[in-house]
């Protein structure tokens, strides 16, 4: 964790995320793909590798808050882009 304070932030995005499409996939599958997603999400918007893409605990446990087969329809993230080229999602914070 400390690690993660010491880096420096090059770009910093909050934005939505719709979860819809994790419904065309079959039921215990689709949280899983509902990570895959947003991993996909956060490598396109802040240019950088999918494989360099971190998840913040807090996020990964509201995505699997209702099991597998439901994950939230609609998610408020934090997309933080780091010099070194490495990218973390972070849940937003409710406000």
């Amino acid at each position: 964790m400390s690690e993660q304070q010491e880096k420096k932030t090059v770009n910093e995005i909050t934005m939505n995320v719709n979860l819809r499409r994790t419904r065309e996939v079959s039921r215990t599958k689709r949280t899983p793909y509902a990570i895959r997603m947003l991993k996909s999400l956060a490598s396109r918007h802040l240019h950088v590798d999918a494989d360099k893409v971190g998840i913040s605990q807090s996020l990964n446990e509201a995505v699997w808050s209702r099991g597998i087969q439901k994950p939230p329809r609609k998610i408020k993230v934090k997309l933080i882009k780091y010099e070194d080229g490495s990218a973390l999602i972070d849940l937003a914070a409710e406000q």
